[in-house]
């Protein structure tokens, strides 16, 4: 990200933060939060500005955007601020009064939240994950499929195309969501194996997590639409919650990027992944799943074993993360670290399931 976006990225986040009258501005020069190829973060006192990948689908955007502000998801997601002056908003129409553009990518402002402190895991809030996960699905439940082993049916919700794109969308009652893309997870772990292939082509590590990929089924490469469909926050992990107000206040979901219809099973996979795997703890993981449940999340059965439900979503995620894992240590030009190669080792394991079981849960 050039210097010129974060620059301006600031200038827009002081200029929010100060949108009454007030005493003289007293506000710490502005913090880059984050800066990837996925997207630009940068913080000014009480209000952060996001510039958006390159390419986004502003429509998409636009309608997650509308999903995070509506009164039936108040509570669970954090809530955008509106750009000011109106100006400012000049290129979308009327797509969203959330929505801006600097220097050609799409821009939006958040409330700062206190986000979760790395470096204390043993506080890591996966109860209250839970209940937003399970608050989250539930919003949804009205739309799509109803409960764990039942057959999936077509949405009761209008289903259309948003303007200028292909991707299928679906209204989404009483959540402020006027056109809700399918959720982004499964063409996630499309991209970061694509990003394995260009970075290490032809090599035999790849071996294992291409063969774990190949198993999984259509749905969970982005070939063909989810088997269930409820709302979704579609990259879960605990990066993705912030305490709003900050820094007391309850926990909310953050980045609604990837949202969208889907498999809530989504939702569950990465720390499911990481049970499987071995770096979670089991009672860390039992935990969370209890609190799933008890707050009504429809995504697994209410007792008994989840894993039929949560066996392919878990094996996708685990490739994802494989597959960064090797893209990312070959463009650094070193071997694998640790928990990475606890990953890979992983799809070694799923890799050498006997093909009726590998295709046992994936229906």
């Amino acid at each position: 990200m050039t210097t010129a976006v974060v620059r301006a990225l600031g200038d827009l986040a002081h200029e929010a933060a100060h949108a009454r009258p007030g005493p003289r501005c007293a506000c710490p020069a502005p913090v880059v939060l984050a800066d990837r190829a996925d997207g630009t973060v940068v913080r000014c006192g009480p209000v952060v500005a996001k510039a958006h990948a390159a390419g986004t689908d502003t429509a998409g955007l636009s309608a997650r955007l509308g999903l995070a502000v509506g009164a039936g998801l108040a509570g669970v997601l954090l809530a955008p601020l509106p750009v000011r002056p109106a100006e400012v908003r000049a290129g979308h129409g009327d797509a969203s009064p959330y929505l801006t553009e600097l220097h050609g990518r799409p821009v939006t402002l958040w409330p700062y939240g206190e986000p979760v402190d790395p470096g204390d895991p043993d506080q890591a809030p996966w109860e209250a994950t839970a209940v937003l996960l399970a608050r989250l699905h539930r919003a949804g439940t009205g739309t799509g499929r109803s409960m764990p082993g039942e057959r999936p049916g077509p949405p009761r919700a209008p289903a259309f195309r948003a303007p200028g794109t292909g991707a299928p969308v679906v209204r989404a009652p009483g959540t402020g969501a006027t056109a809700v893309p399918a959720m982004r997870g499964p063409a996630k772990a499309a991209l970061a194996v694509a990003r394995m292939r260009a970075a290490r082509p032809g090599e035999q590590a790849t071996a294992p997590v291409l063969a774990a990929w190949r198993g999984l089924p259509p749905w969970a490469r982005d070939e063909a639409p989810a088997p269930a469909r409820l709302l979704c926050h579609g990259d879960l992990h605990l990066g993705q919650l912030v305490r709003h107000p900050a820094p007391h206040g309850p926990w909310l979901l953050i980045d609604v990027d990837d949202a969208g219809w889907g498999d809530p099973t989504w939702d569950l996979a990465r720390p499911a992944a990481w049970y499987a795997a071995g770096l979670l703890p089991p009672e860390v993981w039992f935990r969370f799943l209890a609190a799933y449940r008890a707050a009504g999340g429809p995504a697994v059965r209410a007792d008994g074993d989840p894993w039929p439900e949560l066996d392919v979503a878990a094996r996708a995620l685990t490739v994802q993360t494989a597959a960064l894992a090797l893209a990312k240590s070959a463009a650094e030009h070193r071997a694998p670290d640790e928990v990475e190669q606890v990953m890979i080792d992983a799809c070694v394991r799923i890799a050498a399931l006997p093909p009726e079981l590998s295709a046992e849960h994936s229906s």
